[in-house]
């Protein structure tokens, strides 16, 4: 494997960095120049076909979203106005297993809603989990690619899976989350929801905060033990679709609550971590839940194939009062979603029923692979004209966005107000003692084939987000804990060299 140590770009160049993206300012956004990313991208998003490279398993269903509060002093989408009804169309999935794969894994769900606004298609593309496990889209197709099939034995692998997320601490959070009684959810509607990233709001001033979205059950919250989750896998793989089917086919339509938090430019600017780092979470203490409205889910898809498989979602898709952040991971899910789509169904992909808007399009986009409409006639191709067709509308531009640094690759990790453990700690000192045992005994027996370095460095992160949960996954996995609290005093570089594989078995 010698020949494989020096990484390279697709013609042999040298790669610098493959991990921190090249961005404007230590906070701010990605630029195009970063071409190795975009090569990345690229590359990844055509590696599979047909099936989508992640979230290949999934379900959908018809709904609407009600607007029961008034939220336009931050907003000024209509989506969001109150009293508005909008339908849409929502995708649940599980991330790692591929189409055949039973519904009932432990994994996170991703969680995908199309809303059909009077001012164009808005797509959320969000998770079950409130954060992810990265924050850097360098490391985005790695990520996955550890968590799917080992290129070697053709099986899923808990050591490469293990030995990713213990080399990068930002995972620890959403590690403790996936590990936990809420790793397995007994159906999807009994699940909260989340848009995950930071987006941004502007009202009608162009005043813009910053923002996230939480959709909470009213279901109430349900989970599965690994063992009921084992025993249903043998009986029904797709139990997850079955009950999202029968539920709204018998008239007990799913509810989920929509809540915003939000936070002002000036708290981002003084936040005391990254409040654009979506492995971070905003304390609910400090940005309470607003509501917003309810999602009803109330319509079975027809096709299965047309309306879910064909389905797309990208979050690129926002509408005038609702825009990006400096999240860097939302940057290059911003190429990388319609960019899957593209190669996946065609550069035409939202002509497909489930993906177009109930709007009139004039997009001036021309000719392609399966063109199914007149294709804009005699209309000119090309800006500007003569003709008074294709005019922009700068009225809905949304505010200027501040940015302050020099243009490099930053790794977040030196940033002294990083804490990779904190909200990880957090979430441990608030849980139950039968959730405790239930987190440590599930994560122990997830890494029961892991080799002993990689446990090593996981009890160490586990120590310093609080020393009982280290303890503890010190027990179970075998580790001798004195040497657990050595490695956490290390720094994160020198815990990932004393964790090497050999050096520790």
């Amino acid at each position: 494997m010698d020949e494989y140590k020096k990484l390279t770009n697709e013609v042999g160049a040298p790669v610098a960095d493959n991990e921190n993206a090249i961005t404007a300012g230590p906070r701010g956004p990605v630029v195009m120049q970063d071409v190795w990313l975009m090569e990345k991208m690229a590359h990844f998003n055509r590696e599979v076909i047909p099936e989508r490279r992640m979230h290949a398993k999934g379900w959908g269903a018809y709904g609407k979203l009600t607007v029961t509060h008034d939220i336009s002093k931050y907003t000024k989408a209509k989506v969001l106005a109150p009293g508005a009804e909008t339908e849409l169309f929502i995708r649940f999935s599980t991330v790692a297993g591929e189409r055949g794969a039973a519904d009932c894994e432990r994994d996170i769900r991703g969680v995908a809603v199309k809303f059909y606004t009077e001012e164009g298609n808005w797509d959320m593309v969000g998770n079950n989990t409130p954060t992810f496990f990265i924050r850097d889209v360098h490391n985005f197709s790695d990520l996955n690619r550890a968590v799917k099939r080992d290129p070697h034995t053709g099986r899923r692998s808990a050591q490469n899976n293990w030995d990713f997320w213990t080399l990068l601490p930002e995972c620890f959070h959403q590690i403790t989350v996936v590990m936990s009684d809420r790793g397995i959810p007994a159906s999807f509607r009994n699940m909260h929801f989340y848009g995950e990233h930071t987006y941004s709001f502007y009202n009608d001033k162009n005043e813009r905060v910053w923002c996230k979205f939480h959709f909470r059950t009213q279901q109430g919250i349900k989970n599965l033990s690994n063992e009921e989750a084992a025993k249903i896998n043998g009986m029904d793989r797709e139990y997850h679709g079955k009950d999202l089917f029968e539920s709204i086919e018998r008239g007990d339509f799913p509810k989920w609550t929509m809540y915003v938090q939000i936070m002002t430019e000036e708290q981002a600017k003084n936040h005391y971590e990254n409040p654009f780092d979506i492995t971070k979470i905003w304390r609910h203490a400090e940005y309470p839940l607003i509501e917003v409205g309810v999602l009803e889910l109330n319509r079975n898809p027809e096709n299965f194939f047309a309306e879910v498989e064909q389905a797309a979602f990208t979050p690129a898709h926002v509408v005038p009062g609702i825009g990006f952040s400096p999240d860097r991971f939302l940057q290059g899910r911003l190429f990388s979603y319609g960019d899957a789509h593209r190669y996946r169904l065609g550069i035409n992909y939202n002509q497909i029923p489930v993906n177009r808007a109930k709007v009139p399009v004039n997009d001036y986009h021309r000719d392609g692979a399966m063109r199914v409409d007149g294709n804009y006639g005699r209309a000119p191709a090309y800006t500007p004209n003569s003709y008074g067709v294709w005019t922009a509308q700068p009225e809905v531009m949304e505010p200027p966005m501040d940015l302050d640094g020099a243009m490099y690759r930053f790794d977040p990790k030196d940033d002294p107000t990083d804490d990779c453990f904190r909200a990880g700690g957090n979430l441990w000192r608030v849980m139950t003692e039968d959730q405790k045992q239930l987190l440590i005994e599930n994560t122990a027996a997830d890494m029961a084939c892991v080799t002993k370095n990689i446990k090593y460095r996981h009890a160490a992160h586990c120590c310093l987000a609080d020393p009982e949960y280290g303890e503890r996954f010190s027990k179970a996995a075998g580790l001798c804990f004195d040497k657990v609290r050595e490695l956490s005093r290390l720094s994160n570089s020198e815990l990932n060299q004393a964790t090497l594989s050999g050096m520790m078995e």
